[in-house]
């Protein structure tokens, strides 16, 4: 158990660093492809695709770490560019369904191969142990945060 606060005085700003590593690979890739997509649209975009044809504007905004208006305005933007449409599920006049358009079918069929090479990218050169034991570490700081 690390005591000493001095050993882990950089931990936020290490944090970030590689954060930032990681969302400047996933824009440059936004970039060569020529799409004009920013990180929270395609995290919103994917839990669309994820969710099939339950995904629910409810359910989104639960599951992204934004709120509610954030989200919104996220979807609103993916809506914009004909990526998704949002109508309301059948019998369910509360909430709303989103889907992914054909033109956001393609998006996610253009991006998705480059994303998996991130992730494969992102875990080059660890083992599942090792891994594991980051996912680990990460929910562990995660929840320290949330006592």
């Amino acid at each position: 158990m690390l005591n000493q606060i001095d050993e882990i005085s950089g931990i936020g700003l290490h944090l970030d660093l590689v954060l930032r590593k990681v969302q400047d690979a996933y824009l440059r890739t936004f970039q060569e492809l020529q799409l004009d997509l920013t990180i929270e649209q395609w995290v919103i975009l994917y839990r669309i695709y994820q969710s099939g044809e339950e995904a629910s504007q409810s359910d989104i905004v639960k599951s992204n770490f934004r709120n509610r208006a954030t989200t919104s305005r996220v979807i609103g933007k993916l809506e914009g560019k004909k990526w998704i449409k949002k109508t309301r599920f059948e019998g369910d006049f509360k909430r709303f369904k989103l889907e992914l358009t054909k033109r956001g079918q393609e998006v996610i069929a253009l991006i998705e191969p480059h994303a998996k090479q991130l992730r494969r990218q992102a875990i080059k050169g660890l083992d599942v142990l090792e891994f594991e034991t980051f996912l680990k570490v990460l929910d562990q700081i995660g929840e320290n945060y949330e006592e």
